[in-house]
Order: C-alpha cells, then sequence, then structure tokens
C-alpha cells in the first residue's frame, strides 16, 4: 500500500463501484456528495430503471479505479476532484 494521502480509498471506492455502482457508494467514500446523491436519487426516483444506466457506469468508474496507480488514482480523483470517469 502505498502512502500517498487519499489512496486508501482506492480499493474501497473500485469495489464499491462495482458491486453497488448503482447507488453511488464509491462517489460517497471519495467525498463527492453531490454526484453520489445525483446516482443514488436517479436509482431510487425510478424505481431502479435509472440503475440500469447508473450500474454500468459504476462498474466503468470501479474498474478505472483499480486499475489505476495509487499516484495517478491520487492525482486525479483525490487532488484534481474528478468526478465523473
Amino acid at each position: 500500500m502505498s502512502d500517498l494521502p487519499g489512496a486508501e480509498k482506492k480499493i474501497a471506492a473500485g469495489i464499491c463501484g462495482i458491486l453497488l455502482g448503482g447507488l453511488g457508494i464509491h462517489k460517497f467514500i471519495l467525498g463527492y456528495t453531490t454526484a453520489g446523491i445525483i446516482m443514488l436519487l436517479v436509482s431510487i426516483l425510478t424505481f431502479g430503471i435509472g440503475a440500469i444506466i447508473m450500474g454500468p457506469i459504476g462498474l466503468i468508474e470501479g474498474i478505472i479505479y483499480l486499475t489505476k496507480t495509487d499516484e495517478d488514482f491520487v492525482e486525479t480523483y483525490i487532488k484534481n476532484q474528478k468526478t465523473w470517469f
């Protein structure tokens, strides 16, 4: 594991993105509250129909998180706060 601040969120965010992507849990882990609320509300307010769109987004983001190096992850998602993909 890297000593970079924020790198510890990579695995948790990646796994949650893959498994619970439609609920936006991975966004909350990274501190992206607005994006997390958007994903959660789209999934809930459409009675799960929106999860058809939000689920694959979470899956893709989870895979992206896990395939980045710790340095790239921290630079992109912790320092630069890239919210989507």
